[in-house]
């Protein structure tokens, strides 16, 4: 009995550029299906001048160069999407039907096409026409706002949040959605993504807040931003960090039994009647009280209160941790189940051993890349290295002649 080969078979005419449309495909390609990136003679995407990025987010696609203002190229396109699964645009709202190429005219030719415009703010609503970013995205939607230091200023990451799990990944799950819908229905339609939608509906815990509190802690004061001495980021001897998400009291007070009697006397009151030192039971917590999160748990589950008896908390942790290099830190913690773990670098990152275990890392060209975060029995093919520009026009455009 044949495996299951995933997206074998699914073919996606991809004419997006830069990094949200592309990481989109990405995955798609991952997944086993033909990604076919038509691109303008003249360049191509512009993510071909920006060095690696393009290699990265392109591995295992095709290349045919097509203008489709003129004519004849606009034909040969049209006779792609006649036998296509997915057409992937990222151009502003109306674009594609100036070139002769809009969802209605693509339809007509292809009812099961499945058309997907991946934009910064969709196809309705005053913005639709706005030029942005990722940070403008995140902007509008409420997440910057959150992000950042008390006291200080929103901050910018770099991981575009908006771009790729806003805009990408959103754009990725309506198309396999539309895919299997076209494939038991007879009948495509049309994926209409916005960024700045799907930057904000990855906020359910700040809207639960909201809906609960009528209103948001200020910037880095948040259960989850930087309030509770628990969940927070510690700077350790060596300037580097440790990310302690002790969240839970289980977690919090195992923690604090793990460092024992490297404790500032006012934490110790929190260790369960029993508990050993680091120096004596290996940090185990030997339990003895009926209510073993006593005042802990009821500070993590009040906020008010949180906000008051934190602060000295927060200040002991801060003290001790400097005291130690983060790896001394991290071997100590290693295995403990207490939820805290160095923050490491990406290069770092590219020799860690769980990443190495999961085979996330694969060989581009001599470089890292990374490989298609999901585990399948599937056998999937390794992704090929980014094409050239134009690389696979005529054996595209060929086949089609030919079909």
């Amino acid at each position: 009995m044949p495996g299951n080969t995933l997206l074998a078979g699914i073919r996606v005419l991809d004419l997006s550029r830069l990094l949200p449309g592309p990481f989109c495909s990405l995955y798609l390609a991952q997944m086993g299906a033909e990604v076919i990136k038509i691109e303008e003679p003249d360049g191509g995407d512009y993510a071909r001048g920006m060095g690696e990025l393009f290699a990265q987010v392109n591995r295992g696609k095709k290349s045919v160069t097509l203008d489709l203002r003129d004519a004849e190229d606009r034909e040969a396109f049209l006779a792609l999407v006649d036998d296509a699964d997915v057409v992937l645009e990222s151009f502003r709202p109306g674009v594609m039907d100036k070139l002769g190429c809009g969802y209605e005219t693509l339809r007509a030719r292809n009812p099961k096409l499945v058309y997907a415009a991946l934009t910064g703010y969709g196809q309705t609503g005053p913005y639709r026409d706005w030029a942005g970013h990722d940070m403008n995205y995140l902007a509008l939607a409420g997440v910057l706002d959150q992000v950042g230091s008390a006291g200080g200023p929103p901050a910018q990451s770099n991981l575009q949040i908006a771009d790729l799990a806003g805009g990408a990944l959103t754009c990725a799950l309506g198309i396999l959605a539309a895919v299997i819908g076209a494939r038991s229905s007879g009948q495509g339609t049309m994926v209409d993504v916005s960024m700045m939608d799907g930057a904000l509906a990855l906020m359910p815990i700040a809207l639960a807040a909201l809906r609960q509190d009528g209103g948001l802690p200020p910037r880095g004061a948040g259960m989850l931003t930087g309030l509770l001495p628990n969940y927070r980021v510690y700077r350790c001897r060596d300037g580097r960090h440790l990310a302690v998400g002790a969240l839970e009291p289980k977690f919090f007070l195992r923690l604090l039994a793990v460092l024992g009697d490297r404790l500032p006397a006012p934490l110790r009151k929190w260790l369960p009647r029993g508990s050993g030192t680091s120096g004596s039971s290996g940090g185990k917590t030997q339990g003895g009280s009926k209510d073993p999160f006593g005042s802990l748990g009821r500070m993590l589950g009040d906020p008010r209160r949180a906000r008051l008896l934190t602060a000295p908390v927060h200040l002991a942790l801060a003290g001790l941790f400097m005291t130690r290099t983060r790896d001394q830190w991290a071997e100590l913690l290693a295995g403990q189940d207490c939820c805290v773990t160095p923050v490491l670098s990406l290069d770092e990152v590219l020799d860690n051993a769980q990443v190495r275990a999961r085979g996330m890392i694969e060989d581009d060209g001599g470089k890292p890349a990374f490989a298609l975060p999901i585990r399948f029995d599937a056998e999937l093919p390794r992704s090929a290295p980014a094409p050239r520009l134009g690389e696979h026009t005529a054996d595209v455009l060929g086949r089609a002649a030919n079909d």
